[in-house]
């Protein structure tokens, strides 16, 4: 959704913009192309993503600084780095296509690989850990709010009974034999939800995006706006609520008589529908399917 996304951020020559999961560049190199002078600031967990979006960008190095850390931290950086306040934020939420094609990042079921799905390769806590050291009920817990997955309890008693797992397909091959396969045309496979639940997990995801949020809409200059793309309804719905209390004029308990909070609308909502993408191009990207952008402006 390149053309959205740079139609979306209003991109101008000789401003400033950050791209806080700048992945393998895709993003910034458009916003770089599409206008004289344009500086970005790239930032993103994945050490190897970032090697290539810097071997990808060589040619405009010099109006690029790319930052290897979590966008939960953009206040700091952007101003440790002279982009704030920036003329323009892009939030491109989920996993991206080099992490799930690579088996030893253990993000996907259709290749065996590690039970890892760390953003950061260095973070703490993997996949395998929740699998095999989380108690049935807490594992249960998780896929349910994180995977909206309506059968998390006989798939959390299923893990446990299986333990230890270490690899992808392994844990695949658990849930979907626990579960049994949907049939239909648009099924599914039956552990899809629960690598999404997972990797949420691993990575704070959730509570990334919420922090993530605020910031990014601290550092803009009015008029200066902020993209988000997301994939699932958790972070659709997170950015659909920030957004709303964002540009609102009163954020009080719906039970509070009369607005005592004195708060003022920091953006104002551009798009009131999510921008999806066309059918051309899910069907050159299936992955692009479920995205939705939501863009924002400072005022």
């Amino acid at each position: 959704m390149v053309p959205q996304v740079i139609d979306g951020l209003q991109v101008k020559p000789s401003c400033v913009y950050v791209d806080c999961t700048v992945g393998e560049g895709g993003h910034t190199n458009a916003i770089l192309a599409s206008c004289d002078a344009v500086r970005v600031l790239g930032i993103d967990p994945d050490a190897a993503a970032l090697q290539i979006a810097r071997d990808r960008l060589e040619s405009h190095h010099d109006r690029i600084v790319l930052v290897q850390d979590w966008y939960t931290r953009i206040t700091e950086i952007a101003s440790g780095e002279g982009f704030s306040p920036a003329d323009g934020v892009l939030l491109d939420l989920g996993v991206s296509s080099l992490q799930l094609n690579t088996a030893s990042r253990g993000f996907s079921f259709s290749k065996p690989g590690p039970l890892d799905m760390r953003f950061d390769p260095n973070g703490d806590i993997t996949a395998a850990d929740l699998v095999n050291s989380t108690k049935v009920d807490e594992l249960a817990d998780i896929i349910y709010k994180y995977g909206e997955e309506r059968r998390s309890r006989r798939i959390a008693n299923a893990i446990a009974s299986a333990r230890p797992i270490t690899k992808t397909d392994q844990l695949a091959t658990v849930i979907a034999r626990s579960v049994g396969r949907t049939k239909g045309r648009k099924a599914i496979h039956p552990a899809t939800r629960t690598f999404q639940a997972l990797r949420i997990a691993v990575n704070d995801e959730l509570g990334n995006v919420a922090d993530g949020l605020d910031q990014a809409i601290e550092i803009l200059k009015p008029g200066g706006r902020l993209v988000v793309i997301s994939y699932h309804s958790l972070e659709d719905r997170l950015v659909k609520q920030a957004f709303r209390a964002a540009a609102s004029d009163c954020i009080c308990s719906p039970e509070t008589p009369v607005c005592a909070c004195e708060h003022k609308p920091k953006v104002r909502i551009v798009n009131k529908r999510v921008i999806k993408p066309s059918q051309e191009e899910v069907m050159t990207n299936p992955r692009s399917r479920s995205a939705k952008i939501r863009i924002v402006e400072r005022v």
